[in-house]
């Protein structure tokens, strides 16, 4: 038996995100990222740019999960809320941090360049530490077990490397895809039957439509190698019993 793996939740912010005018991509390659270290996603929650909305939704994915990513909010317009969001949920302080200042000198040469609005992206929870964007330089910043990131994908990728050290990971998910022909109206009970013989493992079924003929992909996944292995091997057993069922009863429809 496998330890408990730590869990971990994604909090999307922005109203772009929820009127449609921008696709939320991000949670998709953090999902992917965390996945690969043993870390098990297990929400993802979109929230508008309101403080009190982002801090309810931070108090309860902080509660509930080892770790907390959130992305977007911290660019330098009004509405660029987030840390001021974050330093509410924790109970602290918000104010310029002299690194981030520095860094925001450095990129940004002339007086000219380093506007009012731009400063705001120094501003950071007193408390937490800078998360580094090699990319556009003003800095994302980790405070408890939330990790705060830029919405932009390119940027939020970048900060994610970053953050890598900073994780603790667990086993990670090993899967086996299985082409099936048939539909899942066909396969449903059987695999539902073995699914319960299989308890160490999920069975995930996605149907496929194409020219008017349904069939399924079987994804098996697990941390124990052995489980997937016995798992894999009765659902393909499974799929050639129906088979050879399907083969004598013309009953058997394709969804």
């Amino acid at each position: 038996m496998t330890a408990p793996s730590p869990t971990a939740a994604v909090l999307v912010i922005g109203d772009e995100i929820l009127s449609g005018r921008t696709r939320d991509t991000n949670s998709g390659h953090i999902a992917a990222f965390l996945t690969e270290i043993g870390i098990d996603l297990r929400e993802i929650r979109v929230v508008p740019d309101v403080e009190d909305r982002i801090v309810a939704a931070l108090d309860a994915l902080r509660a509930a999960n080892t770790y907390v990513f959130t992305t977007g909010g911290i660019g330098p317009t009004h509405d660029d809320i987030t840390a001021d969001a974050v330093a509410t949920a924790f109970g602290v302080a918000i104010a310029h941090h002299p690194d981030a200042i520095e860094i925001l000198r450095q990129h940004y040469v002339t007086p000219e360049e380093l506007t009012e609005a731009r400063l705001r992206m120094a501003r950071i929870p007193v408390g937490a530490t800078l998360i580094d964007n090699p990319v556009s330089k003003a800095p994302g910043f980790h405070i408890g077990n939330v990790f705060v990131m830029a919405g932009v994908p390119k940027i939020m990728q970048a900060m994610l490397l970053n953050v890598e050290k900073e994780l603790t990971g667990g086993v990670p998910v090993q899967s086996v895809t299985v082409d099936c022909p048939f539909g899942e109206g066909v396969i449903g009970t059987a695999l539902a039957d073995v699914a319960k013989a299989h308890p160490a493992v999920s069975i995930g079924s996605y149907p496929i439509l194409a020219a008017r003929n349904f069939s399924t992909k079987l994804v098996i996944r697990s941390r124990e190698p052995a489980a997937l292995t016995a798992a894999t091997a009765a659902v393909e057993a499974m799929l050639a019993t129906i088979a050879r069922d399907k083969a004598g009863d013309s009953t058997l429809t394709d969804y």
